[in-house]
């Protein structure tokens, strides 16, 4: 029924929503028929990237790796949904010239929204100095500079963001 592949990259600070979101967007995707594949970052680094570490180098080699997996199935008809905190620009940048359909959905919410939403207690062991490295406490996260969607999840339902997206996909010419 996929005409032609696509990535939809979910980027965003952690617990800021891209799973569900996209998660959704998948249900509803599958639900039609599409040919759906899901790379998560919690799931990506027990398996393909269980090796690498939080640093920049680290985190630029886990996007890497994934922009290939997802590259691939992009060029195989699948729709990729993507999602990452991916916090450098000049890596998400790469990663949409190498992937090619790309569509890059900027999950943005507030960091104290995202703090109260961490039912894991990463937030709280950053805050600690537990941890370090963390993006949103002691690492940045570059905001994208222009991406297709933007979805404020702190503002809207969940309903409403994966309806923003599907339009989106529609307007876009990936989807019917």
């Amino acid at each position: 029924m996929l005409e032609k592949g696509f990535t939809a990259w979910f980027t965003g600070l952690p617990c800021s929503g891209k799973t569900t979101v996209a998660d959704g967007v998948a249900e509803e995707l599958r639900d039609r028929g599409y040919r759906v594949e899901r790379l998560d970052g919690d799931i990506v680094r027990k398996s393909l990237t269980r090796d690498l570490g939080f640093s920049k180098e680290d985190r630029d080699a886990n996007i890497m790796r994934v922009t290939f997996v997802a590259k691939l199935l992009t060029r195989n008809g699948v729709a990729v949904l993507a999602t990452f905190v991916s916090p450098y620009r000049e890596r998400r940048a790469k990663s949409r010239e190498e992937i090619g359909e790309f569509v890059e959905v900027y999950v943005r919410c507030p960091v104290e929204v995202c703090i109260d939403r961490d039912i894991k207690g990463m937030y709280k062991k950053a805050l600690a100095g537990e941890v370090t490295g963390f993006t949103g406490v002691d690492d940045p996260y570059e905001e994208p500079a222009d991406p297709e969607l933007i979805l404020d999840t702190d503002k809207e339902t969940v309903e409403e963001s994966v309806e923003k997206v599907l339009e989106k996909l529609k307007e876009l010419g990936y989807i019917s």
